[in-house]
Order: C-alpha cells, then structure tokens, then sequence
C-alpha cells in the first residue's frame, strides 16, 4: 500500500497527530483509511474535515463496518455469509477482550473502541442486522424497517457520537446522531434501488408502496425496462419527502456537537441531501440512472458548509418530543421552488427540501 491513500503525507500526519506510533498499530490504520478513502467517497470527503487526531478513529469504525457489509452484500452462498458472519463476531469479541489478531481491520478498532470508550454493546445490534440482510428480502412495515436500521445505521451514529465529542452530555445528543445514520441510509436505499433489487432486496416499506399501488412485480418491471412507472415516481416522491423528515430531525445535533466537529457533520449532511435534491430533479425515475452530486458541486458545497457551520452556537435545548421548527440549514429548499422545478421537467409530483454519522449502504 505504499504510495497509496493509505500511506499518504497525509495520513501520516494524522496518525502523529493522534499519537498513533506502534509500527504494527499504524499499518493497521493505515489499512482502514485506505478501505475509507476507496470505498466510501463522500463520507471520506466528509472526514477530511475532521481533526486529523480523530480521522483515524472514524476509517476504523468504516473498516469493520465494510467488512460486514461485504460479507453480505458479496456473491457468498446463504450459509457460507452467514458463517463468515460468525466468524467475524467472533474475532471481533477477542479483538475487544484484548487478545492478539492478524486482521488490521480488528486491531485498529479495538484500539479505537478503547480510546474513546465506545459501548462494545452497539456491535451487537450492528451484526443482527447483517444477518437479516441474509434472510430478509422486504419489510412489511416501516416498524419492521425501522427495526432493521437500528442496527445497520443508527448504531452506526452511536458509535461515531464519543469520536466526534459534544458539548452537552453524550445522551442528550444521542437520539440526533441515532436518526442522522437513519436519514443516511433511507437516502441510500432511495438511490440503490435498482441495486438492491438486484440482489433480491427492497428496502422499502410494502404498506407504504402498496399506498401508490407498487409492488416489487412492478419494481421490477421498472429494473428491466429502464425507467420508473409513473406510480412509482409517486411513491419514490413520498419516500423523499419521508425523509426529509428525518433529516430535520437530526440537524439540531450538529450543534450539539464540538465546534471542531460540526463542519464535517454538516458537511456530510449538505451532501446527503444534495442526493435527495438529484433525485427529485431526475423527476424520481432512480431507474434511468443512479442519482450523483457531481464532484465539482461537492467540493463546493463542503467549503460553503464548512464556513457556516465553524461557529454554529449550540441550542439552549433539543426536545424530540417537540414539533420541530421548519428545517433552514444546508440543502433546504422552499416547496414552491421545488414545484417549479419539477414543473419545469414535467414530471410532476412534490418536492420538498445533510454528518460524517453514515449507514451501512454507502460502502459502495
């Protein structure tokens, strides 16, 4: 890996600057970073933003975490996935119990598990999830869903949440990190349909689709030929909009966030969200092509962020119970302008309106 990401001036300078100096232990972080940096383009965008103390931290969540998910989502037999699984909850529970491992991925999180003092309980959750990923093809219900993403997206956020620190006690702030990953991975299953699909998944909720009277038959139908249904349109333009609701729910967490962290977070939400925009603009056909924010949009919607979010002020409090004020932040966008672009393309339907915090299903 030598001249490589992962051996970079760059990724030098973080490991000196998280005091990262075993020999045995850097190549370990210097692994993650490069699986971060190959794998996961906007969120290590996003990270770069970070202080290189904690970036090292955050490609070794991102290292395990795409391990699993490429045990599941590979061309695996059912019952050889499942038994690689078990393979790796296993070596990851020695890796926490401290004992020696030969896999980089396993050294370098149970180091940052350490440092951070990171619930080793979260890993739980996060590895039944990826065994329903073996068995569970649909859900029923938006419970049944929500069920699958506690462990695939929302611990994901649990786990990132001491890394990034905050200003207020860690519980207050966690139900936002919690539906940040949730936002992120609903934004991932928006854009992946045709994907998952082709792997004999649908992550969306049945009731929900059935509501525009879409199945996975017409899904399909959709794949083969190309293009979206016009009642599929309908449906994918209620997904959005249902998540962008999420969405509004988790940025009052990125200023209860260290100031040093909140860039990142906010930037990463900006881009996310910019996913939801191309969606809606594509007139919500995510058969024609796989909705992007070109690079040169990115970049600059990393630095404007950047510079708003530095010296974001922290809430005097942040009630989930509450009915949430009308989402401002990075990405927003009046109805009526959505409505006229969607006009515009004649395609109809309603538009609406981005932390590194990620899901499971943005390691493609």
């Amino acid at each position: 890996m030598a001249g490589s990401v992962g051996d970079s001036v760059a990724a030098r300078r973080e490991l000196a600057a998280a005091r990262i100096t075993e020999p045995r232990l850097r190549a370990a972080y210097l692994h993650s970073r490069w699986l971060n940096a190959r794998h996961g383009r906007t969120y290590f965008l996003a990270t770069r933003l970070l202080p290189p103390s904690r970036r090292p931290a955050v490609h070794a969540l991102y290292g395990f975490a795409r391990h699993a998910d490429d045990i599941v989502d590979g061309d695996l037999p059912r019952a050889e996935a499942a038994a690689r699984l078990t393979a790796l909850d296993t070596a990851l529970g020695a890796a926490l119990a401290g004992r020696p491992c030969d896999d980089p991925v396993f050294t370098a999180l149970a180091d940052t598990v350490n440092r951070y003092e990171i619930d080793p309980g979260l890993f739980t959750p996060f590895l039944r999830s990826m065994r329903m990923d073996l068995t569970t093809s649909g859900y029923a219900t938006r419970a049944a869903l929500e069920e699958y993403m506690h462990g695939s997206a929302e611990v994901i956020g649990l786990q990132l949440l001491p890394v990034l620190g905050t200003v207020c006690d860690r519980a207050s702030a966690a139900p936002r990190a919690a539906a940040l990953g949730a936002a992120f991975q609903l934004t991932n299953f928006l854009r992946d349909i045709a994907e998952d699909l082709d792997r004999g998944r649908v992550y969306l909720p049945a009731d929900e689709l059935a509501a525009h009277g879409v199945d996975r038959e017409l899904l399909s139908w959709c794949r083969t030929v190309g293009h979206a249904d016009p009642k599929v349109r309908r449906a994918v333009a209620d997904q959005v909009e249902r998540t962008r609701r999420v969405y509004r729910r988790a940025w009052p967490g990125v200023a209860l966030l260290r100031p040093e962290s909140r860039p990142c977070v906010a930037t990463a939400f900006t881009l996310y969200s910019r996913i939801l925009d191309a969606i809606a603009e594509a007139g919500y056909d995510v058969f024609a092509g796989r909705a992007v924010v070109a690079t040169s949009r990115r970049l600059a919607l990393a630095a404007s962020t950047m510079v708003r979010t530095a010296a974001l002020p922290p809430p005097r409090r942040a009630p989930l119970r509450r009915r949430q004020p009308v989402y401002t932040g990075p990405g927003a966008r009046s109805s009526a302008a959505g409505r006229s672009r969607a006009g515009r393309r004649n395609h109809g339907g309603p538009v609406g309106e981005h932390i590194p915090i990620t899901s499971t299903k943005e390691r493609r």
